[in-house]
């Protein structure tokens, strides 16, 4: 793989002044590409050495080489965060494998699908609850489920009747753990690949085995993710797009993916859309 020089900044939800969104010519003629992360194992997050990691910075970078960025300025901050700093001009990317929904396609702009992942669940020790699905929690109203702020699996519960007061909403994967094992939800509902990444971090809490896939409207729920844009920067998104069609017909880019746990349903599910159908257009 070609090797840059990353530069790492810490971007703050509640930072003061705007930057302004850079352009591709602009992108190019300085050679830096502003890219965010939300700290989310496997999808982006910055290891321990201070370098981008997870299938979305990877990618990305991939995507820079060909694109003749030299330089990728790594911004992190909360999921919660990314699309209001994609609209405050903060960040020109975003590289966190985030979902491709509706409402957030009225936001900002998606890239193609780098990406298809399903559902998972983080239960404590031993399952005592007896978990399995999303729809539990609307069928026994004395469970709680929590889930990340700004995360899709909220729509998910909503859609599936689960009342408000059992939800409990967490600022990020890294409280899921103590919010699970202490009690305070019963579950913590992600990703499949986040639940497992969680899972396999502490001894007091596992993945919910013989999970059943929850079902919306008569399908079964599965995400896809992509880079996401400034509204209006969709020169810069559609050169990502020529880019990331070239990044994904090369060993590469299969390996980089499942090097970081998808697995070969999820990378062929990832061409089963595209951006604008799954945003609804």
């Amino acid at each position: 793989m070609i090797k840059h020089t990353y530069l790492f900044a810490l971007a703050l939800a509640g930072m003061t002044g705007t930057l302004n969104a850079a352009d591709l010519a602009e992108i190019k003629e300085s050679g830096t590409l502003r890219v965010a992360v939300a700290n989310e194992i496997p999808y982006g997050y910055m290891d321990m050495n201070g370098k981008a990691a997870g299938a979305g910075p990877e990618v990305a970078k991939l995507v820079a080489a060909k694109l003749g960025v030299k330089q990728i300025e790594w911004i992190t901050t909360n999921f919660s965060s990314l699309i209001p700093g994609l609209q405050a001009d903060r960040f020109d990317m975003v590289a966190a494998e985030m979902a491709i929904l509706p409402d957030r396609c009225k936001q900002v702009l998606f890239s193609e699908p780098n990406t298809s992942y399903g559902e998972g669940l983080l239960v404590a020790a031993g399952n005592p609850k007896e978990i399995h699905a999303y729809g539990d929690f609307a069928k026994n109203k004395d469970l709680k489920v929590a889930i990340m702020s700004g995360a899709d699996q909220l729509e998910m519960m909503q859609a599936l009747g689960v009342p408000e007061g059992n939800i409990v909403m967490i600022a990020s994967n890294a409280d899921a753990i103590s919010t699970v094992s202490t009690g305070r939800a019963d579950a913590y509902a992600a990703t499949g690949l986040t639940a497992s990444g969680l899972a396999g971090q502490s001894d007091k809490v596992e993945i919910a085995g013989k999970f059943t896939d929850p079902m919306i409207d008569g399908e079964e729920v599965r995400s896809w993710g992509g880079f996401a844009f400034a509204s209006g920067n969709e020169e810069l998104r559609d050169a990502v797009n020529e880019a990331l069609a070239e990044v994904k017909k090369s060993p590469e880019w299969t390996e980089t993916v499942t090097g970081y746990g998808f697995t070969q349903a999820d990378v062929e599910g990832s061409t089963a859309h595209t951006a604008a159908e799954l945003c609804g257009a």
